[in-house]
């Protein structure tokens, strides 16, 4: 089955906290059998900074950031089966949705694919005249990357005919335990890139912390840092890519999630660090949201803090016994549970039950 799959980049992780959800996803579709193309804009230095080559698994095209390509890409929709549009491409995403519609065939199953629920749906409260208003009443499905019964309810009052979660998740092949690496040697790191609903708690689980234990490491990753004053006990790494997280997860003694704003108070929404950091055996600790132990079990595959002073009272009493203890029992719980094999295997049974119920038809 032929899948267009339009979203903001698959080769490139940079200023794209999608990525790897995007690329364990699609890879697992199809080894299921899926055909899938992967139109991605050119934007944001993105393939400059490429952290992939293009894979196998995928046909990956780039088009310009105008209109005239825009619109190129969008007509090859036509050839599609399953057309998805993403939310935040990063180029002209009202125009480009309008387009993928336009183009799609009566009997293409027809996905929003939401890797942003909340923030979108808080977008959508915010602006009655947003035309995803409209254009969910043309969309068969929206699929989210998190959010739990908060959001399907929320997707479903705003009109929208189907919403499932289908949540991050691991792939064993990229992220799995690795040697230590020196570079990344500290007590507790965190990695993620400086947004405007996630400062204020990255100094609160992270800068506070840090300020009260001056005699451990800190390590900050990720982009936008830069003129952020800093502890002298925090160390700024700048962006760190895929390739290296694996190595950035296993060699502190503990790693850091900080969820932003929106995530936190919708909660069901783990992050792919997440399960990057469960992946590598790593020793999690995370801020508290609504649905952590229905991924994994606090206190013994991970460590929650409600604030930065939980954060250094558990960087304080950690030892490197207790660490490696649950980073073990959390790379257990992630292959048992939450790879993206299991969460493909959702996502397949939910466009087989489209065709098969006759939402749409599949193209011969």
């Amino acid at each position: 089955m032929k899948m267009a799959f339009y979203g903001s980049s698959l080769l490139s992780s940079y200023w794209n906290g999608a990525a790897t959800y995007y690329r364990g996803l699609l890879k697992a579709l199809a080894q299921l059998g899926y055909e899938i193309t992967f139109y991605e804009p050119d934007v944001y230095d993105r393939q400059k900074n490429r952290d992939i080559e293009a894979p196998d698994w995928c046909t990956v095209v780039v088009y310009e950031a105008t209109q005239h390509a825009l619109m190129q890409v969008a007509a090859r929709a036509a050839s599609a089966d399953i057309v998805v549009k993403a939310s935040g491409v990063g180029f002209e995403d009202e125009a480009l949705l309008r387009a993928v519609l336009d183009h799609a065939r009566s009997d293409a199953l027809v996905v929003f694919w939401d890797v942003d629920a909340p923030a979108t749906l808080a977008q959508l409260r915010d602006e009655p005249d947003h035309p995803l208003h409209g254009a969910l009443q043309e969309i068969d499905l929206v699929l989210t990357y998190g959010g739990g019964d908060p959001v399907v309810w929320a997707y479903r009052a705003m009109g929208a005919n189907e919403c499932v979660p289908i949540y991050n998740a691991l792939d064993p092949q990229t992220h799995h335990p690795v040697a230590s690496n020196a570079r990344f040697a500290c007590d507790l790191a965190f990695l993620g890139n400086r947004l405007p609903d996630r400062e204020a708690r990255v100094e609160a689980f992270f800068l506070d912390p840090a300020s009260q234990l001056p005699k451990q490491r800190f390590l900050l990753g990720g982009s936008g840092w830069g003129d952020k004053p800093l502890p002298a006990n925090v160390g700024w790494l700048g962006h760190v890519g895929t390739r290296d997280h694996n190595a950035f997860n296993v060699t502190p003694k503990a790693v850091l999630n900080i969820s932003r704003d929106s995530m936190a108070v919708n909660g069901f929404s783990p992050a792919t660090r997440v399960f990057e950091a469960a992946g590598a055996g790593a020793c999690l600790i995370t801020d508290a949201w609504l649905g952590v132990e229905l991924f994994l079990k606090p206190g013994e595959e991970i460590l929650v803090a409600r604030d930065g002073g939980d954060v250094a009272e558990i960087m304080r009493s950690l030892t490197s016994s207790r660490a490696k203890a649950i980073g073990q029992a959390a790379l257990c719980r992630v292959l048992a549970d939450h790879t993206y094999a299991l969460r493909a295997d959702v996502a397949d049974a939910v466009f087989k039950r489209h065709f098969e119920q006759g939402t749409v038809e599949a193209a011969e």
